[in-house]
């Protein structure tokens, strides 16, 4: 069943390139829906923001999780392995530990810390900042260097 949902998924070597999308969108949205929030001294979409961190977090440690259980799989040269894996793990297992601080913030101060607001909104552009250099290591593992996939022969034959 899951060939016909999702016949390009039979070529991928783990689950991580399924996942990773969610946090890079949910994070975000969090990020610009706290601070319209905060602008706007709208409480019902502090919550909307709330909801978008808690659940881009989740997405987050999905994302990890899937990708150092991938880890020993992804056949790259060593060097490469050095200068944009090891890089890549440090920076989004620091996006998730971000996360995880953030959202517990954001769940004991519901919906939006009052006291430290403005660090709150600066850590999560930090969190954005690592998450963004981290996704960056990321894709250029997977099109400089076809981390995950391997090259198909070309052309290749479509079916429906």
């Amino acid at each position: 069943m899951l060939e016909t949902l999702l016949p390009g998924a039979q070529r991928l070597q783990n689950v991580h390139p399924l996942v990773v999308h969610f946090p890079l969108a949910l994070l975000p949205a969090s990020a610009l829906v706290y601070l319209l929030a905060w602008l706007a001294g709208r409480d019902s979409w502090a919550w909307t923001g709330l909801w978008l961190l808690v659940l881009g977090t989740v997405s987050a440690a999905t994302a990890a999780a899937s990708g150092l259980r991938a880890d020993d799989g992804v056949m790259i040269d060593p060097s490469v392995r050095e200068q944009l894996l090891d890089p890549h793990r440090r920076m989004m297992l620091t996006t998730v530990g971000l996360g995880v601080a953030l959202a517990a913030w954001a769940l004991a101060a519901r919906p939006l810390p009052a006291r430290g607001r403005l660090v709150f909104l600066m850590l999560l552009v930090v969190l954005l900042s690592v998450m963004s250099r981290g996704a960056d290591y990321g894709g250029r593992m997977v099109y400089d260097y076809n981390a995950g996939g391997s090259a198909c022969p070309q052309p290749i034959e479509f079916t429906r």
